[in-house]
Parts: C-alpha cells; structure tokens; sequence
C-alpha cells in the first residue's frame, strides 16, 4: 500500500529492531532521531529532527505515506521532558502529518497507559485507560490526540500499548508482558499493510500463557504472535526470590513505574480524615 515509511526513534533499542523489517517491506525509509542514527543503508536515508521543532517536523514528515513513531521521552515523571517531547512533540507530528497528506501512523504507546490495573484483571481493548505515571499520562495523550486525527481528518492510527519488549523475558512480570522481537516486527508490519486500519489501540504482547491482555477486538488487524513467554518460565523464575503480593511493583500491571509515588490505601484514609472539618 505504501512506498514511504518515516521512522522516529530510529537510534533507539526498538528503532534499529525494526529498520530490517521496514527496509525489507518498502520502496522508502526516513529514519530520525535526535541522537546519532547508524548510516544509511539500501532503500533508507537519515534525517535528524528535533521532534519539539514544528517547522523541522514538517519538513521530515513531506512526502511520506505512512509514520511509525517510536520517538519519545522515556522519563517517569519528569513533566518537563514528558510534556515537551511526548505531548507536544507527538502534537507536531500528527499535525505535520495532516497538513502533509500522510496516510497512516503507527504510534507507540505503551503498557503503561493501564498500569495501575491489577495483576488479578484480565483487561481488553475497551477497558479504560488508567496510566501509571506522567510518562503513561503522556501515552494516552497520544492515544487520544490519535483518535482525533482519525474521527476529524481520516488519518488512520494503530496505538501499540508496547509490554516489554525484549529478546526474552526478564523477570517474573515480563512472563505476562514480553513482546519479542519477531512479534514486534509482525505487529509493526501488520499495522502497516492492513487493507483498513481505521482507529485502533493494540497490546503489544507475545502470546503468552501469562498474559493480562486480550486483542480479540482488534483481530482484523492479523496479528498472530507466535512466541510464549513461557518458554523462559523455569529460567526466569528458578532463582528468583518470592515477591511480596502486597508490593505495589507486584499487585500492579504498571510494575516499578506503578508503585514509583503510591500511596497505599492506609495512608490516603489517614489524609482524608485529617482533612475533614474539626467539629
């Protein structure tokens, strides 16, 4: 469907896993970043932009049919770096994309937007979004800065809510929430040649026994992971210490970034009743 790809992020760990697959896949691909992108190589070229730059961002996206953007702050809670870069930034880019006719976008969003669900709760596409931290804050704006561009200018947008994606699980969460690299490329890929994406949000998740996550409403899509986190299980958990349930980073889907600032329930009834009007 396309013959020009524009990759943001591109100096990144999920940037350089995904230039293979895109550079296999089309005719055209524009890789940015504002730290130092690798040469170019067949059917790429590198374009260095500052994603707070309007008019520098307009000029990156001219002449592209689709975006996959992967560029963005990874800070927790740094609201200056968040709102810079990820609100505004991904602002400058969708409105680049509108005035330049651009077709699609692929937009990385992240777990993160749903990380204070618990880990008891199976959650699908239509359960509200509940972020864990500015950084999540800042990835529902995207989502729904998304959604706008689709329902009033027909940009059609996938919003990947990326789980930890790695070439294998890590630790004990990551048997829910790995994504490996392969089925990154896949998802990545399907988004991109779908006949009619329209608007949708997609788990970015391997097909894990684990896993917390249903993409049934988005299966028009075609993506059919093909790895299993639990593969690693016995690697991953022999010799790890047991985790504490009560553990913010353990009973939250969001792990550290979940339990970074939490007030626990204890605390939030002690305030309230310090704050209620003496008699």
């Amino acid at each position: 469907m396309f013959n020009s790809v524009l990759l943001t992020g591109a100096a990144g760990a999920l940037g350089r896993q995904l230039r293979p697959a895109l550079r296999r896949a089309f005719k055209q691909v524009r890789l940015s970043d504002v730290a130092a992108v690798e040469p170019a190589g067949e059917n790429e070229e590198v374009v260095p932009c500052d994603l707070r730059d309007a008019a520098a961002v307009e000029q990156l996206v001219s002449g592209m049919d689709a975006i996959v953007h992967f560029g963005g702050s990874l800070s927790r809670n740094d609201w200056g770096s968040v709102m810079e870069v990820n609100i505004a930034g991904t602002y400058n880019l969708y409105e680049a994309a509108r005035r330049q006719n651009v077709l699609r976008v692929v937009y990385a969003s992240s777990n993160h937007v749903i990380g204070m669900y618990p880990r008891s709760e199976q959650i699908d596409l239509d359960a509200p979004l509940r972020p864990d931290s500015l950084y999540g804050v800042s990835k529902c704006f995207g989502e729904a800065l998304s959604r706008y561009y689709w329902d009033k200018y027909g940009i059609e947008s996938a919003c990947l809510r990326i789980g930890s994606a790695l070439a294998k699980p890590n630790d004990e969460r990551s048997l829910a929430t790995w994504l490996s690299l392969e089925d990154l490329d896949q998802l990545v890929l399907r988004c991109l040649t779908t006949p009619h994406l329209g608007w949708t949000a997609l788990y970015g998740v391997s097909d894990n026994d684990r896993s917390w996550w249903d993409n049934g409403k988005a299966g028009y899509v075609g993506f059919r992971p093909r790895d299993n986190a639990e593969s690693f299980a016995v690697e991953v958990t022999g010799s790890a210490s047991p985790l504490d349930p009560a553990d913010p980073a353990v009973f939250f889907q969001g792990g550290a970034r979940s339990s970074h600032d939490y007030v626990d329930e204890a605390a939030r009834a002690k305030l309230r009743r310090e704050r209620q009007p003496k008699p």
